[in-house]
């Protein structure tokens, strides 16, 4: 019999503390998913039936053609600038490497603010085209921006760098005697990106794109303000408009199955497609060399995502904020102050959940503890409409259940502890962010050896102890980046801070998006420029990686 008091029980016993943490905590963040697939099985029938007789057609097709075209526009971008910039050489190659993620800081919804202010009738441009011409309104021809179509637009000027990061890295980890094979079989250098490059890439450009159709599945600014009916928008119209939280449940179940299939798709391309490249040298150390009109044609094919996607909308909300809108007074010092606190209190609860739940799988690589991250961090892979919808059910039911109670027994007066305060936020930003965190302290954690834990608990020390006094230094550089991501995500959030905001309490993205909505483009402006600012600090981060790594390569 093993005495429960001898040093190794103790330990066993901590673990074992640890791993009900894990598996609580990954219960917690479940919590929401749950909610609306039971809300699925028991919403109101007649409410659902409307919206089936109505508009759930509409939803579904313009959400499926929002996804081809954004799908379609991503690719196009994304890998021809991947291949141009990892495996040809040319002036400026390096700066074009990491411009190219610039569009990733600017949100969609202020991108579609912008454009609109300068395509819409009563913008710069067709009021310049009336002016020189002497036409007037229905006698031409000019592209509808606020259409599915702009939307399209939008959402592929920002979301195609997911696509290009992913092929991007794919390439450079070709090797070069692939490369010399196609050369030996003749292939022309067009002939090798289609024939040989581009297949060893697919797996990576599904990935890429799976993101890009996830995130278009859950914007929810850009399709409202443009006037696209999709699965967001309809959500949360049912859910104000009806005032039905079953009915709304109903379409976030929806959604959740078109994400579920995106997944379900991703890992089946990974798994059935497995390329292994062979010998050391990479093929970024052999890159084609371009001259002339190429030079011309590729700079044309770069840098005309990065003027669209980021170098005129932003130039055009500086000159707004400075000369145009609004001088900002003491209503937005206060606004920049609650969204900068609330994302630095989400990035903090975030990272701090994450270092449990990763230290947890460090200590049990059980089946429990390993299913408790997967569904930990599932919330990234679900709009922020599905989460919203998810959190308020059970919060509310909650609060009402602590209102009866303290009348009940102590006649006392309680408000909305829980869903009508900050905690609903936090908690909704904690599940949608969370496996941002997860990989970044996961990625942290697996370059410590596991001698660290060793050398720690020869010393007595608990895990806690050990995590907290050996890993957490040692991850500080890791902790930072997952803090300083989710920061910025919480930053840009829109549909959940909508839901489940207190009443009288704004952020810079809800205040954007009101103030675009009643037509004051440019009164958003300040608010708009100071999002897309803090934006480019997780940008200006990931450029340096790519460019540590590249030089790493050579």
């Amino acid at each position: 019999m093993v005495d429960s008091t001898s040093p190794s029980a103790a330990r066993r016993l901590k673990c074992n503390w640890l791993k009900i943490a894990a598996v609580s905590i990954a219960a917690i963040l479940a919590l929401p998913i749950l909610v609306v697939l039971v809300n699925v099985l028991i919403g109101n029938g007649d409410v659902w039936r409307h919206l089936y007789e109505t508009v759930l057609a509409d939803y579904i097709q313009n959400s499926l053609l929002l996804m081809l075209g954004v799908g379609i526009g991503a690719f196009a971008i994304g890998v021809p600038c991947a291949w141009l910039t990892s495996m040809c050489d040319f002036p400026g190659r390096k700066l074009l490497s990491w411009a190219l993620l610039l569009p990733m800081a600017m949100p969609a919804y202020i991108i579609a603010y912008t454009y609109t202010g300068i395509f819409d009738f009563a913008g710069p441009v067709q009021t310049f085209i009336r002016s020189v011409t002497g036409w007037s309104y229905g006698e031409y021809w000019f592209f509808e921006v606020r259409s599915l179509g702009g939307a399209i637009v939008m959402l592929t000027l920002v979301l195609y760098p997911y696509v290009y990061l992913m092929s991007r890295a794919a390439f450079l980890e070709q090797s070069e005697n692939t490369l010399e094979v196609s050369r030996t079989l003749g292939y022309s250098s067009r002939a090798a990106f289609f024939k040989l490059a581009l297949p060893l890439a697919r797996p990576a450009i599904v990935t890429g794109l799976t993101l890009v159709l996830m995130e278009t599945l859950a914007d929810y600014g850009t399709v409202q303000f443009f006037g696209v009916n999709t699965f967001t928008t309809g959500i949360l119209r049912t859910f104000y408009g009806f005032g039905d939280v079953m009915a709304a449940s109903q379409l976030a179940g929806i959604l959740l199955l078109f994400v579920i299939v995106l997944i379900l798709l991703e890992k089946h391309s990974r798994r059935r497609i497995r390329y292994h490249a062979s010998g050391l040298r990479k093929a970024s150390n052999r890159r084609i060399q371009l001259t002339g009109s190429r030079v011309f044609f590729t700079y044309l094919v770069c840098w005309l995502p990065i003027l669209f996607g980021f170098l005129i909308p932003v130039g055009i909300l500086l000159y707004w904020a400075l000369f145009k809108a609004e001088v900002p007074d003491s209503k937005f010092v206060q606004l920049a102050w609650n969204s900068l606190y609330l994302a630095a209190l989400a990035a903090m609860i975030a990272v701090g959940l994450a270092l449990v739940l990763s230290y947890a799988i460090r200590l049990n690589r059980g089946v429990s503890v390993r299913a408790s991250i997967g569904i930990a961090g599932m919330g990234y892979a679900l709009p922020g409409t599905i989460i919203a919808i998810g959190t308020i059910v059970p919060l509310a039911w909650l609060d009402h259940r602590i209102i009866d109670f303290m009348k009940q027994y102590t006649d006392q007066r309680v408000g909305l502890i829980f869903s009508g305060t900050l905690v609903a936020l936090l908690f909704a930003y904690t599940v949608r962010f969370m496996a941002v965190s997860l990989g970044a302290v996961q990625n942290g954690l697996g370059k410590i050896k596991p001698s660290m834990d060793m050398a720690g608990r020869s010393l007595g020390m608990t895990p806690a102890k050990v995590l907290a006094r050996i890993h957490v230094p040692l991850l500080k550089g890791s902790v930072l980046t997952a803090m300083l991501i989710v920061f910025v995500d919480v930053l840009k959030e829109l549909p959940a801070t909508l839901v489940l905001r207190p009443f009288n309490f704004n952020t810079l993205a809800v205040r954007a998006f009101e103030l675009a909505s009643d037509e004051r483009l440019i009164d958003a402006a300040p608010a708009s420029l100071m999002i897309v600012l803090v934006g480019l600090a997780p940008v200006i981060l990931l450029s340096r990686s790519i460019s540590s790594r590249a030089e790493f390569s050579k």
